[in-house]
This record gives C-alpha cells, structure tokens and sequence, in this order.
C-alpha cells in the first residue's frame, strides 16, 4: 500500500462509481481497481456491511452503516463491499477514491 495517508488529503478524485440494490440477502460489489485503496460509501437506508477478498457474505451483525451518511473505508485493490438488510430494500452507493 505505499505511505499512502488519504487521511491527510484535502480532496481526492473520484473513480468508478457502483449503486448495488441491497435486502435481506447479502449483495456485494464488483472488485476494486488495482489502484482503488479507499472507497466511499453512503446507503439510504440502515445497512450492515463486510468488506473483504473474494466474495464477501454480509451478515446482520456486521458494521452497520447509517442511512445518508458518508463514510470513507480503507482498502484493498481487488476487494469487494457486501451488504445486508435486516428488512425491506435500499441501495449501496460505493465510489473508489484515487489519488
């Protein structure tokens, strides 16, 4: 991963963007880029998520993510974002942030 510190970033450039349809059964994205090392999430309802190689399951009691709240993960190029609702449907807006 380098001395990359996005923390310390006034802005980045954003990257490719996914909208992933979520509910009751877990729903993962597409890899990361081999540049992609943080992503930025925001969902429009209450979701659980897991982020992690290969294939991602979600489960209920994984991070829960407040509804239109941003939230910038750290990860890993060719990694996946899965997520879980308890109930009904909503959206995974996930957008890889580059340098």
């Amino acid at each position: 991963m380098g001395n990359r510190n996005f923390l310390a970033l006034d802005s980045a450039r954003l990257g490719a963007a996914q909208n992933i349809a979520t509910s009751t059964t877990s729903s993962a994205s597409t890899a990361f880029a081999s540049t992609t090392y943080q992503i930025r999430v925001v969902v429009d309802v209450a979701t659980r998520v897991r982020i992690g190689d290969g294939t991602p399951t979600a489960v209920t009691t994984d991070t829960l993510l407040p509804p239109n709240w941003p939230e910038y993960f750290t990860v890993g190029p060719s990694q996946k974002i899965a997520a879980i609702l308890g109930s009904g449907t909503g959206n995974l807006s996930v957008t890889e942030i580059t340098q």
